[in-house]
């Protein structure tokens, strides 16, 4: 958890969104319906889009932390940089691999 440390708003709101298909999968899981199916496809691509986001964001502020620097090297504060901004992509991705393990059982029970 010492790297959510320093995540700001936008990355927290981001990894956030993983955590709405990952719940609607659980109700899926519990009474599968052709309209949660639906939303669970929409609500993935939007998880998707803003990892993606999140982690561009995260690149994009680490550069420009390394453009800052009187001499620009890569050291452990650099690393410790990038380790973050990979952060929302794990999460989210995590968070569509349990999503869809749910769907999966749900579909099974529903056949």
């Amino acid at each position: 958890m010492e790297v959510l440390a320093n995540a700001g708003i936008m990355a927290l709101a981001s990894m956030f969104v993983g955590v709405l298909p990952m719940v609607l999968s659980f109700l899926y899981l519990a009474a599968p319906t052709e309209q949660r199916l639906a939303q669970l496809r929409t609500l993935s691509l939007a998880t998707v889009f803003s990892s993606v986001s999140g982690a561009a964001l995260g690149l994009i502020n680490e550069l420009r932390f390394i453009s800052r620097m009187t001499e620009p090297t890569f050291n452990q504060m650099v690393a410790q940089g990038f380790a973050e901004s990979l952060m929302t992509l794990f999460f989210g991705f995590g968070c569509l691999t349990v999503t869809w393990l749910c769907v999966t059982i749900g579909m099974w029970r529903r056949a």
